[in-house]
């Protein structure tokens, strides 16, 4: 078994007052868009890159909110991973997914909290920051 760390970025984008989240076509969970940062490149190089792949948008602005770090067994295997939370601006209000394997979706805060959005601990964070606006860390085990 391979043993490693993921290290991800995540993007809270809010569109017309909802906030976008994705999920793979084959799952019955949410989460937030964005991926993994690649060995030489920085954090905000990672989420222009992923969020340009994913939903086609070019990044105006992001700031950094929160990290959360969780591991969850998934298909029979084990990960770990650390994911740094952006709020993320983009330049247009249209939401397409880029990749095939992708929806993305639009949810208001009450639908939110409703969803199965993974880490959940990661959703509750995000919705606190919403409240409070305080720079967050969250860690859950599994």
């Amino acid at each position: 078994m391979e043993k490693k760390i993921d290290v991800l970025v995540r993007a809270i984008i809010v569109v017309n007052g909802k906030i976008v989240v994705c999920r793979k076509k084959n799952k019955r969970y949410y989460f937030f868009p964005g991926g993994h940062i690649e060995f030489g490149e920085s954090a905000k190089k990672a989420l222009k890159r992923e969020i340009k792949e994913e939903l086609g948008l070019r990044i105006k602005k992001s700031s950094f909110i929160g990290c959360s770090e969780h591991s969850f067994i998934e298909d029979g295997k084990k990960y770990h991973e650390i994911n740094l939370i952006f709020y993320t601006e983009v330049n247009k209000e249209k939401i397409e997914s880029k990749e095939e394997y992708l929806q993305f979706f639009l949810f208001d805060k009450k639908e939110l909290i409703k969803q199965r959005v993974l880490p959940q601990i990661l959703k509750n964070s995000v919705l606190r920051w919403f409240r409070n606006k305080k720079i967050f860390w969250t860690s859950e085990w599994r």
